[in-house]
């Protein structure tokens, strides 16, 4: 596959920043960017981080240690500010603003149709069926299609946001013999850790158009790191490191993902998975037994999203005992659905208690309104 035939020609034709950092080693004496000679402060951190110095582009520790994480070869990763960043890069670098589109199939993750409305490129929605499938066999027709703006990046989720559903292994590999060398197929992987499916990093050396999403935020509890990382050919790699910032990671944050995914890392977070799985149990459970939830979508993921009777005024009433959780109920497919995260046993005890209560309020509220009507 020729990557480079799916880039814009502003990319390949532009020439890269060289910061300091990416074109000369960190040792000797520093005198190539401009820093500070010392740290302003006396608190053993900031020389410990050299917090006066600029953090290498992409820390080889870090890049090696989510390369034995994710089980990729080093060249494959690209470490970025969570997925978020990723999912920009790859908009930037691959679509042309007003000639080109991306795919995406709501309801799903919002972002992917921010970044393209950012670059300029259409979004073509494929919409999930009445039980929020997947349907692949529109899929394949809209990707194979010749009208319209040409189709760069196709975006699926598994397990998917906020519906929580995985993608079978054989609908990814139709999909991704659909997207050929056509398109690029992005798997965003955020939940994946959630569920016992296996990850598509084994498909990468296979399959040149498929780019995995990554991060740290979801079953690593490291959300207010922003760190994640982007898994893809290594021509792919280096077409979006000519657009990213020259320093996009902080050194607290390269030190804490390194510290994450350290020694016990992977003990900790399976101590965590357990409690959230038990916890989701719980949830699940508790919404079978009210008469006003419809529907509940359990998923493979660390929520639940429900169909109640009034999702905007649950979502209130719940705010209202001090508990948020996500109203969905403008989203097309998802009338009066919430999302709810799974919490601690405290937090989960504090929703039980606000679902409790939803009845009353519920009526009471009803009735003050006609009273007042």
């Amino acid at each position: 596959m020729n990557v480079h035939a799916l880039a814009r020609p502003e990319i390949l034709a532009m020439r890269p920043y060289a910061s300091a950092r990416g074109t000369a080693a960190a040792d000797g004496v520093l005198l190539n960017a401009n820093e500070a000679p010392a740290a302003l402060s006396d608190d053993p951190a900031w020389a410990e981080m050299a917090l006066h110095r600029y953090p290498a582009p992409q820390p080889d520790d870090l890049v090696r240690r989510l390369a034995a994480v994710y089980q990729v070869a080093p060249e494959r990763v690209l470490v970025t500010r969570g997925s978020d960043e990723g999912i920009d890069l790859l908009t930037r670098v691959f679509c042309r603003p007003g000639q080109d589109a991306i795919v995406e199939c709501p309801p799903c993750f919002g972002m992917y149709r921010v970044a393209a409305a950012i670059q300029g490129a259409e979004v073509i929605a494929v919409p999930r069926d009445d039980g929020l499938r997947l349907d692949v066999a529109q899929l394949e027709r809209t990707i194979a299609g010749t009208d319209g703006p040409d189709i760069k990046l196709v975006f699926l989720t598994s397990p998917n946001n906020p519906t929580g559903d995985l993608l079978p292994r054989r609908e990814l590999l139709r999909l991704l013999a659909a997207c050929g060398d056509r398109a690029l197929l992005v798997l965003d992987e955020a939940y994946i850790e959630f569920c016992d499916a296996a990850s598509a990093t084994d498909l990468l050396d296979d399959y040149p158009q498929l780019v995995i999403l990554r991060t740290l935020s979801k079953a690593w509890g490291a959300a207010g790191l922003r760190c994640g990382a982007l898994l893809a050919d290594p021509a792919i790699i280096e077409l979006l490191g000519r657009v990213m910032a020259p320093y996009p990671l902080t050194a607290p944050a390269i030190a804490a993902a390194l510290a994450v995914t350290g020694p016990g890392g992977r003990a900790r977070q399976s101590r965590m998975l357990a409690a959230i799985a038990a916890q989701k149990d719980r949830l699940v459970s508790t919404l079978a037994g009210r008469d006003w939830v419809e529907r509940t979508w359990p998923g493979e993921a660390n929520f639940v999203l429900a169909r109640v009777d009034d999702g905007p005024g649950l979502v209130a009433h719940c705010a209202s005992s001090g508990v948020r959780i996500r109203d969905f109920s403008t989203t097309p497919g998802l009338a009066n659905c919430v999302r709810i995260s799974i919490g601690t046993s405290e937090d989960m005890q504090a929703l039980a208690t606000a679902l409790d209560g939803w009845p009353q309020a519920r009526d009471g509220s009803g009735n003050e309104t006609r009273a007042t009507s």
